[in-house]
């Protein structure tokens, strides 16, 4: 059994034996409890525990021959024989005779080979159960395994479901093995919440990322200016260096031609004296010679030639000779004077002033609704040591007098300026200082806040199953450019969901499209140059029918609305009077209230709780209707009208002063109103019965208005932003 068993692991799945009931197991023996082989051994052995070894014996003999006829296997003296020597237990016995069958049995796509091979057994049933009876012998007959052997399962099919313990998908079927005590939940609702958690884990990461970006930034500003203030300080000892250099070169050029100079003047003036002095020892020499030689002649020869010689030795004794040295040979002590050389290396530590910054123009979304980043650069190698931003709110466009100034000291070359006015301007100018002085300042640049948030009107919401018209006030003095509207699918507003954005609103109200029967959250945004505010307050929208506020403006003052905007009172006295409207939009002869409903052609529903004996008026109207006529007395209003008189109701379908002959024997609570822009018509109806009224078939060549009127003292209650019911749908 064991070689079997691990033959069939490519087609079947070993699952442990206690993951089925008994109830999904063939009763073989149902006459007695599942055993296992071992009890059974036990049992016959007569070891304690058991039953009487020979009943067994007879009761096993029995059920293996009755399991024989059934099936066609053979006569019940093999089976009986194997058993009654206590060769085999039963089991073994029906696996030998199952043995040549089994390497041919497949579930799923090989069934029906399956069913061809245990078909020369017996019947079709017999075959079924002698299948059942093999997998139930493989599946008891191993103590060892003590497994189930169970054909392999599509995983489409295969029922799963999430440990949280274990953090990983199961088996449905496993749930009572080892998870039995585990914590699990359906894998749907698993995906659903791991898929949230990844959402909210990636929306804490992207502000993670952000804040690191602008960490980064920040390094990367402080990296390059200080990489900036050491290059200019290197190329400021390199030019100090090299202007050293070039002194000290034209110091020893000069020197070296002063020395030239005098070297040759000094001997040209040796070399004259030089050149007298020989010329004279050549004379010396010359009549040194020739008295020496008149001293020999005779005496008459001697004397002619004394008087010419003494003459001439007279004059050349007459000659006076310079025996002076006219320079000395000493050499004379040459002083340098480095005085304008040591200045040059003094002014190595000394720095001029820094020329003016240059303010950089204000980048989009540098700014928040209290803060703004304002950035400049150097126009030159200035070495700056700090900076002084100055700034003061622009009043009226334009540079603002007597307005405080306000003045900071940095560091870099960027300045984050806070505790600003939202959706205000103001002027920014800088300085660079460093030990030398302070630079003239720069030009004056005009940065913007951002704006504050928007308010929505929560109140003049208004929605249909498609769409919803969002309406807000800026919440700023000033005028923004554009508006963000921002919409997250989610059951609350606090709960994490997709956002989709409608961006470049040049107004404060958006017409956007949604989904059916879905829960928005709705924010605003405002945008000018300084870039976006932030969120407004969330307003949340279901599109679950029509929702529609009243229109407060169209309100006469014999009717007052509630504070939830839903309820229509008129009492018994007049209200103060208000202060009239500009453009008539009151109704002034019937004393009637206007809805705003949202402009989307499609079906509107909504619903009316009226007073039985009230007389009310209830319909729709364009909104250029004539205030001074009824409702329904003309060609652009169409209404249900109700009169009570001497404990009778009367009811009217009113358009252009017409109306259709109906009766209506059960007077309605609840009026249920269908306006069809697709079909043309406005439908009324009796709720609490399910009751079809009356139908219009109207000219709406543009979007019509709920309309309701109170004819004496009562009150109306709209319920919108309901669901139609199933029996308006068919209308």
């Amino acid at each position: 059994m064991e070689g079997e068993a691990a033959g069939a692991s490519p087609d079947f799945h070993f699952y442990p034996m206690d993951l089925y009931d008994s109830e999904d197991r063939l009763h073989l023996f149902p006459e007695e409890p599942t055993r296992t082989g071992r009890e059974v051994h036990a049992e016959m052995a007569g070891e304690p525990g058991g039953a009487a070894p020979g009943k067994a014996q007879r009761d096993l003999e029995e059920d293996v021959e009755e399991l024989v006829h059934s099936s066609a296997l053979g006569g019940a003296g093999e089976w009986g024989a194997e058993l009654a020597d206590g060769s085999a237990s039963h089991m073994e016995v029906l696996d030998h005779r199952l043995h040549g069958v089994q390497r041919d049995w497949r579930l799923g796509a090989e069934a029906e080979a399956g069913d061809r091979v245990f078909a020369g057994w017996g019947a079709a049933g017999s075959s079924r159960d002698l299948r059942e009876a093999y997998r139930y012998a493989h599946g008891r007959a191993s103590e060892e395994y003590e497994c189930y052997v169970i054909p392999e399962e599509d995983e489409d099919e295969a029922a799963l479901v999430f440990c949280v313990t274990c953090r990983a998908p199961v088996r449905a079927v496993e749930v009572s093995d080892e998870h039995r005590q585990h914590e699990v939940t359906p894998l749907s609702k698993a995906l659903e919440s791991a898929k949230d958690e990844i959402h909210k884990n990636m929306f804490k990461l992207e502000k993670q990322i952000i804040q690191m970006e602008n960490f980064a930034n920040h390094l990367e500003e402080v990296f390059i200016t200080v990489e900036e203030n050491f290059g200019r300080q290197e190329q400021n000892f390199e030019s100090h260096y090299n202007e050293i250099l070039e002194t000290l070169a034209q110091k020893y050029e000069e020197k070296i031609q002063a020395l030239g100079e005098k070297k040759r003047v000094k001997l040209e003036a040796l070399y004259g004296q030089l050149v007298s002095c020989g010329e004279n020892l050549d004379t010396c020499k010359e009549l040194m010679e020739t008295i020496e030689e008149m001293c020999h002649e005779e005496k008459v020869d001697f004397i002619k030639d004394a008087v010419a010689m003494a003459d001439r030795l007279g004059r050349f004794l007459n000659t006076e000779t310079d025996v002076e040295i006219s320079t000395q040979p000493d050499f004379e002590d040459q002083t340098l004077d480095f005085s304008d050389v040591e200045e040059l290396m003094g002014s190595i530590n000394t720095i001029p002033a820094p020329s003016a910054p240059v303010i950089n123009p204000q980048a989009p979304n540098s700014a928040t609704g209290s803060s703004v980043r304002v950035c400049w650069s150097l126009y030159s190698d200035d070495t700056v040591e700090s900076y002084q931003l100055s700034y003061r709110p622009v009043q009226d466009s334009s540079p603002g007098k007597d307005q405080a100034e306000f003045t900071m000291t940095v560091k870099e070359t960027y300045c984050s300026v806070t505790n600003l006015v939202p959706n205000t301007q103001y002027e920014f100018w800088v300085t660079a200082q460093n030990r030398a002085g302070t630079s003239p300042a720069s030009e004056r640049a005009v940065y913007m806040t951002a704006p504050s948030p928007p308010i929505i009107k929560s109140k003049e919401l208004r929605s249909c199953e498609e769409a919803a018209l969002i309406c807000w006030e800026s919440g700023n003095l000033n005028p923004v450019d554009s508006y963000t509207v921002e919409l997250t699918q989610a059951e609350t507003p606090e709960a994490s969901g997709v956002t989709e954005s409608v961006v470049g609103i040049p107004s404060c109200e958006c017409l956007v499209q949604l989904q059916p029967r879905q829960t928005y959250a709705i924010y605003v945004r405002a945008l000018n140059v300084g870039g976006p505010s932030a969120r407004s307050e969330p307003v949340t929208v279901h599109t679950t029918g029509s929702c529609f506020p009243l229109n407060q403006h169209t309100c006469p003052p014999w009717l007052t609305i509630s504070e939830d905007g839903f309820t229509v009172m008129r009492s018994e006295r007049k209200t103060p009077a208000k202060e009239p409207l500009p453009g008539n939009t009151q109704f002034t002869r019937c004393v009637a209230v206007m809805g705003n409903l949202i402009p989307i052609r499609g079906r509107h529903y909504w619903e009316v709780e009226v007073d039985e004996r009230a007389d009310y008026m209830v319909g729709v109207a364009f909104e250029d209707v004539p205030k001074q006529e009824d409702l329904g007395a003309n060609c652009l209003s169409w209404c249900m009208r109700h009169r009570f008189a001497s404990s009778r109701h009367k009811y009217e379908f009113l358009h252009n002063e017409t109306t259709p002959d109906i009766r209506i024997t059960v007077s309605p609570r609840k009026i249920g109103v269908l306006l069809d822009y697709e079909n043309s018509k406005l439908s009324f109806f009796n709720v609490d019965i399910s009751q079809h009224l009356y139908t219009f078939s109207c000219q709406l060549h543009g979007f019509v208005h709920p309309c309701f009127s109170l004819e004496k003292p009562g009150c109306l209650k709209i319920r919108n932003g309901i669901a139609m019911p199933k029996h308006v749908s068919f209308y």
